[in-house]
């Protein structure tokens, strides 16, 4: 009887053993994988590898659908701007493959017209593009505890189907590439037949054979020797073989200098037969020899790998040749894989990242679906800010400023808020938080906090008020909120609204209130009104008075914009000329100063003395009407110190002419690289603060209150310097309203200028703002160089600036594209800040670039590092001149570049040859 019970118990055990070891196979055989279905039902194994849905990433069914009419799933993410981010678990400095797959889009029978990028963390990885569908596969090192695979949207709806992550323990793939990101290229099972993947490959990578004219060979051989190979044995068990020579040729590279990683795998399958030396061949890459006299035999095993790093834009070629005095038989490859390098792009503070996630989560707890949280994806910061943020730079980039007002956010005040130690603003008003006010510690360096308009209760802490640097306070409107301040505070440092509550009114003062703003709502609206058919009829009347002959100047035109500082409405005066005066001015167009695809410019003076440049388009001209209205109507509306204002303009006897203030120093182009009459040596504070003048017109553009306008030809030769060597953004001929949702003419006729023009607008014909900011990258570029950014005449891998550059920039070389002219004379710092600036806006991916807001404060930011080393080094040479002393050098530590004594040049130099506003070739 016992014996039975025992017997049973085993038997029992036995059969729960095994159904553990059926139920956890999987993840014992596949341990650290994570496989994702996305917008699967429910859990599934499939080729023993276990999936999950991505319902803990994102929970919303409504943004799953079918793609290509089958049962693959995707989820669809619907956004206008930003990205979408899966942050997966990692093991800091463990190697990771991550594998995105984004099928052809097409759902319900409609193609989705998409365009996004993918990046790990904020280093672009690819663009999708939903008309081809893409398996997009990076291998990285894991930097953090977490790692973001994002979508970053550039037009339409970004979509994923699946995404596996993979740990590559004992890979050899990073091995001397650990700050950087390889893309896969290109794996390739030469001589096999069907997909190999898990579990012949323990690292779940997919192999592809690939047709050949080759002879393939197969073999059952093994490895000899107990050789270190991660390939599977059945992908080395075929190859491709020749009697003298291999070549593959791999197309369809980036159009731009990338490093990549070549492996080449070789495994001999003849070992029966063929002996050391008899299969001995050179192995080149794009000509280049790699490694001469490689055999396979020599190092005592059949097995050898090699791995090759090359330089290389849009195609690779892979070669290998028999070494025909030596050997016996032919070159033969098993496999290979091509890798980009991809450097990795710094993060955000990873601090402020942990705790703004923080910040989340305790948000989510009591508010699920608010609108602002569910777009809180990925970094924080880069490349583009989460709503309601806002970061800065200085070293690392970090969480400044942080504005959830009016998000209808509820529950208590999230306390990990008081842990973002560079917290500057912090605005909670106009919510539904309740609760007591958290402590804040006395490291902060919040200046700002609005926490009024809430349901707060309890008291003002002393932990608040206290803090250092906080200048204003405003706590208002929360009933159950102490009001009362102590005594001992320092009133006049800190600015407060006292507790008082303006909104809180009842009975009649309110609807009087209410009744006021009505009635004052529609008297401004009437005004509003009044004016605009006021301008409409004087524009109406304007172009009538421009077909009449008449030998007088006409009356001031006058155009109104509302302001964005005030409630008022300003007005931009534009004359209209008649042709007679246009010629008594320019005496009959005696003095030409420019040419462009408009026309002619001459120099002109008027009555009152003031020097003009007047604008003639040629009967040959290939711009016409449309671009001499676009620019009259857009200089009409806008007025800024660093655009060219227009003063006039006259439309007589089929003429077209604009007539501008005379820009006396020219163009940049001019001081930089023109005519040597005009070319003038530019010191480093003198460029730097033309740069930014620019970018403040250009800015001004994107942020116009009423709609963002694009330049679309931004460059060098359409920056005119004043005679105070201020920067004015000039040419708007071709300038454009930023499209909108619902505009039928989206996707524009692309304008703009050889070695200036973005690749993606090129390419896509999509316009959007970033085109201008990678225009302006150009031009910094230029600034910082002193060359051209377009010339054939210089040795072909110098023709393109842009990718002349990058290089450099990306090795720290910058000492090697800085113009000789101002060696020596700019802070490293400063000099650093705008060349990351010019890196940033040269990106290929718009997504991935600056605003021109951004672009503005760091060009900021370095004109005040440059002015204050300037002022510094005036004092020590003030003070070192009594002993005789030089001036000495400074290294600054950032980039490790010397800053040696400042070579004599001219700071603002006049060139009384100015050109007027050029015209776009």
């Amino acid at each position: 009887m016992m014996e039975e019970l025992v017997y049973g118990a085993l038997r029992r055990c036995y059969v729960f053993f095994i159904l553990c070891f059926v139920i956890l196979l999987p993840s014992i055989s596949a341990q650290g994988f994570l496989s994702i279905a996305c917008c699967a039902e429910s859990s599934f194994t499939n080729n023993s590898i276990h999936w999950v849905p991505d319902d803990q990433w994102f929970r919303d069914r409504k943004s799953c659908s079918n793609l290509n009419k089958g049962n693959e799933r995707a989820r669809i993410f619907d956004i206008e701007s930003g990205k979408r981010c899966y942050s997966l678990a990692t093991i800091k400095d463990q190697d990771y493959l991550i594998r995105g797959s984004f099928p052809v889009g097409e759902t319900e029978g409609a193609q989705l017209d998409s365009l996004f990028g993918v990046s790990i963390g904020v280093t672009p990885l690819h663009l999708v593009n939903s008309s081809e569908g893409s398996v997009v596969e990076g291998i990285f090192q894991a930097a953090d505890s977490y790692t973001d695979f994002c979508l970053v949207h550039v037009k339409g709806d970004p979509y994923i189907s699946s995404l596996e992550l993979r740990p590559l323990n004992g890979s050899a793939y990073l091995k001397d590439k650990s700050s950087s990101i390889l893309k896969l290229v290109n794996r390739t099972d030469l001589g096999g037949i069907g997909e190999t993947r898990y579990p012949e490959d323990g690292y779940d990578r997919i192999w592809k054979p690939a047709s050949s004219l080759y002879s393939p060979a197969n073999s059952s051989v093994t490895i000899h020797n107990n050789a270190n190979t991660t390939v599977p044995l059945k992908v080395l068990q075929t190859a491709v073989t020749d009697s003298n020579q291999l070549e593959f040729l791999q197309n369809g590279l980036d159009n731009e200098d990338y490093n990549y990683t070549v492996i080449l795998y070789f495994l001999e399958l003849n070992d029966t037969v063929t002996r050391i030396g008899q299969r001995v061949f050179d192995i080149y890459i794009n000509n280049e020899r790699k490694e001469d006299n490689f055999d396979i035999l020599a190092n005592g095993s059949n097995y050898r790998e090699g791995f090759y790093n090359v330089t290389a834009k849009g195609s690779l070629n892979l070669t290998l040749v028999k070494v025909s005095n030596r050997s016996e038989f032919g070159p033969i490859c098993n496999a290979f894989e091509i890798l980009q390098v991809r450097p990795r792009d710094l993060q955000t503070d990873y601090d402020d990242v942990i705790v703004i996630k923080k910040v989340k989560e305790e948000l989510l707890m009591l508010n699920q679906g608010n609108t602002l949280i569910d777009s809180w994806s990925g970094d924080p910061c880069l490349p583009d800010h989460w709503q309601g943020l806002t970061c800065n730079s200085n070293g690392s980039t970090v969480i400044t400023d942080l504005d959830l007002s009016a998000s209808k956010f509820q529950g208590p005040i999230p306390p990990s808020i008081t842990e973002l130690t560079h917290l500057k603003t912090l605005n909670l008003s106009d919510n539904y938080f309740r609760g007591e006010i958290p402590t804040f510690p006395q490291s902060s360096n919040l200046t700002s906090v609005d926490i009024s308009k809430n349901e707060l209760v309890g008291s003002l802490p002393e932990s608040l008020i206290s803090l250092p640097d906080l200048s204003i306070l405003y706590y208002g409107c929360n009933p159950q909120l102490d009001n009362d301040l102590p005594s001992s505070l320092n009133s006049s440092k800190l600015t407060t609204d006292s507790g008082a509550c303006q909104r809180k009114s009842s009975g009649p003062t309110k609807g009087i209130v209410i009744g006021t703003a009505v009635c004052g709502s529609a008297v401004v609206t009437i005004a509003l009104g009044t004016v605009i058919v006021c301008l409409y009829r004087q524009k109406l009347m304007a172009r009538r008075k421009c077909n009449r002959n008449r030998l007088v100047m006409a009356k001031n035109l006058v155009f109104s914009i509302p302001s964005t500082d005030d409630v008022f409405v300003k007005s931009i005066s534009i004359q209209t000329y008649t042709l007679e005066y246009i010629e008594i001015a320019t005496q009959k167009y005696k003095t030409l100063i420019g040419e462009g695809g408009f026309g002619s410019v001459y120099q002109g003076t008027l009555p009152d003395g003031q020097e003009v440049a007047v604008k003639v388009r040629s009967a040959t001209s290939t711009q016409g009407t449309r671009e001499f209205e676009n620019e009259l109507n857009l200089l009409s509306a806008i007025r800024h110190e660093n655009l060219v204002p227009l003063l006039g303009c006259c439309c007589e006897n089929d003429q077209q002419i604009l007539v501008y203030p005379f820009m006396s120093n020219g163009s940049l182009q001019d001081r930089l690289y023109g005519e040597a009459a005009k070319r003038r040596i530019l010191d480093w504070p003198t460029r730097l603060s033309i740069a930014l003048g620019a970018a403040r017109g250009l800015m001004y553009l994107h942020t116009y209150a009423g709609r963002c306008v694009i330049h679309r030809d931004v460059k060098s030769s359409n920056i005119l310097l004043d005679n105070s060597m201020c920067a004015k953004v000039a040419d708007f001929g071709f300038s454009k309203y930023a499209p909108q949702e619902g505009d039928s003419n989206a996707s524009l006729e692309v304008r703009g200028t050889a070695g200036y023009m973005d690749p993606e607008y090129y390419s896509t014909q999509q316009l959007s703002a970033k085109s201008d900011v990678f225009s302006f990258g150009v031009v910094l570029l230029e600034i910082i160089s002193g060359r051209e950014p377009l010339n054939i005449q210089r040795p072909r891998n110098e023709w393109s600036l842009v990718e002349w550059a990058k290089p450099y920039i990306r090795e720290s070389k910058i000492d090697e594209i800085i113009d000789p002219n101002i060696k020596g004379g700019y802070h490293a710092e400063a000099m650093w800040r705008v060349v990351e600036a010019a890196l940033a806006c040269i990106e290929p991916f718009s997504a991935y670039r600056p605003c021109m807001a951004d672009i503005v404060r760091e060009l900021e930011d370095a004109l005040i590092i440059e002015n204050n080393a300037s002022e510094y080094m005036k004092s020590i040479d003030s003070i070192y001149s009594l002993g005789g002393s030089n001036r000495y050098s400074i290294v600054m530590e950032k980039k490790m570049v010397l800053m040696p004594t400042p070579t004599t040049s001219e700071p603002s130099p006049i060139n009384t040859q100015a050109l007027a506003p050029p015209e776009p070739r």
